[in-house]
């Protein structure tokens, strides 16, 4: 699983990686992955605390990328295609400081669900709804411009921690969303997280049938 995400970043033409690791298996990583040269790439690491959510991990890698723009990609999300030209769009606007990638899926409550107005731009994303409004839920690829740790500060005073002990990355994606700087990228090709079991032999058949292209 963690092959194929540094690959899809790799093959986007994404080389300087930083990867938050937690619990009690960071050593195997770093064993596993080493400094990134077999991919081509050089990694860093940091190390979360607990399970603070996506914003925080996000948080944590300040002193690492502060001043650029970045890509952030979940650790058990499989996308088919790569996104170099969403990077190579997203290095020269000077219009939108955040790109967010959707995905119809059958299951939106398990997700962040993005609402788009006529024009195809998102107005508001809402965390795990009960009864969501589309089926176009936020997958877990990001890109943020240098403002994006001045935002989640602002997350961090102003909302806080949501009621499960987690930095919304959601909360974040709103901030950039009402400065009226998002743009919604809708993923061709394959998509799922491997957050259930049944995701996760999605995913694994997934690859098995695509290994050769690997």
């Amino acid at each position: 699983m963690i092959y194929k995400v540094i690959k899809t970043i790799t093959h986007s033409g994404i080389t300087e990686i930083t990867i938050v690791l937690g619990g009690e298996s960071v050593g195997d990583f770093i064993r596993l992955l080493g400094d990134g040269s077999n991919f081509n790439a050089h990694f860093s690491y940091v190390y979360q605390q607990g399970a603070g959510g996506i914003a925080e991990a996000l948080y944590i890698t300040k002193k690492i990328v502060k001043g650029h723009k970045i890509a952030v990609i979940l650790g058990d999300n499989i996308f088919e295609n790569s996104f170099s030209n969403a990077v190579r769009e997203f290095e020269k606007s000077k219009e939108y400081g955040c790109f967010l990638f959707l995905k119809e899926v059958p299951d939106p409550e398990r997700f962040g669900v993005a609402e788009l107005n006529e024009r195809g731009e998102i107005i508001n994303i809402e965390e795990k709804p009960q009864v969501p409004k589309t089926d176009l839920c936020v997958t877990g690829l990001y890109f943020y411009d240098e403002r994006i740790f001045e935002i989640i500060e602002e997350v961090i005073n102003n909302i806080g921690y949501s009621d499960r002990g987690e930095l919304e990355i959601t909360d974040v994606n709103n901030y950039y969303i009402k400065m009226g700087i998002t743009k919604a990228q809708i993923v061709e090709g394959f998509w799922s997280d491997a957050g259930t079991f049944r995701t996760l032999l999605r995913c694994g058949t997934f690859m098995e049938k695509n290994i050769e292209q690997e």
